[in-house]
């Protein structure tokens, strides 16, 4: 009897579905979730910043290039990413949906499969300029001003020059990495151990910054985690105990609030 072979996706919180299909886009997402599915929780908060609350933003799809279609978007609200589903051509990035605030502070998480290697894969934090597809097998986060960038063999990345950071992470390997932006640091974590301060100034950057991540290599999956971030103020800080009572989005027209209201708790409501 021939053997099939499976790869591993994310599929909820804390859960990998092993399968033979070979595209997160052919993952049929469970009818059924709990709010925990739809708002993963961080696997180690940083000390000191146990009181943030759930942020609202994932990945954002890509219009397809002609004959580059080298990224797929999917799973529970856009948090999973294949990189280069078929071979790679190249190197692909993916930015937020939505940029931080440069003057606050935000956490993330994001989770690697079991295929962890190749040339580059990247987590940070770049503008709008940074380059998303290339015909080429480089360090895209951190090739320029406009980005800065850790890889997976430990080097940091800014503005076209790298310097050691850590050990490289172990290939073949399902891994953690934590990213922390605090007013203009950036701090890493892997599998819950701070890894240390990377980059400072951030800030001073003239732009939006969104959360970013990259890869070069093919058939490689990155989910995003838990995502939170400061209160801005004692309205958001009452939002978000609304928002913590409604399991969805959608759910908060039955509250039967005033529509500015209603679209006030929808806009940042992490389900």
């Amino acid at each position: 009897m021939a053997l099939v072979a499976t790869r591993t996706f994310y599929v909820g919180t804390n859960t990998w579905l092993s399968t033979s299909v070979d595209s997160i886009a052919k993952i049929k997402v469970p009818e059924k979730m709990t709010r925990s599915d739809i708002v993963p929780q961080p696997t180690t908060m940083p000390a000191g910043f146990e009181g943030l609350c759930d942020d609202a933003w994932s990945w954002e799809p890509q219009v397809p290039e002609p004959d580059f279609s080298q990224l797929e978007v999917a799973g529970i609200k856009n948090r999973s990413v294949m990189f280069h589903p078929t071979w790679s051509r190249g190197t692909v990035a993916v930015r937020a949906t939505r940029p931080i605030d440069k003057h606050g502070i935000h956490y993330w998480e994001v989770r690697i499969s079991d295929r962890l290697f190749g040339t580059s894969m990247m987590f940070g934090i770049g503008s709008s300029k940074t380059r998303l597809n290339l015909y080429d097998f480089i360090n895209v986060l951190g090739e320029n001003e406009h980005s800065w960038g850790l890889n997976h063999k430990g080097m940091l990345w800014h503005d076209g020059v790298n310097r050691p950071f850590t050990e490289a992470f172990a290939e073949n390997t399902p891994t953690t990495v934590g990213i922390l932006y605090c007013r203009g640091t950036l701090t890493y974590y892997r599998d819950g151990k701070c890894l240390g301060l990377a980059f400072k100034g951030l800030e001073t950057y003239e732009g939006d910054l969104f959360p970013m991540i990259a890869s070069t290599a093919a058939k490689t999956e990155m989910v995003l985690g838990a995502t939170k971030r400061e209160f801005y103020s004692l309205q958001d800080r009452c939002r978000a105990v609304i928002a913590s009572c409604v399991s969805e989005a959608e759910d908060c027209d039955r509250l039967k609030l005033p529509t500015r209201l209603t679209e006030y708790i929808k806009e940042f409501h992490p389900a």
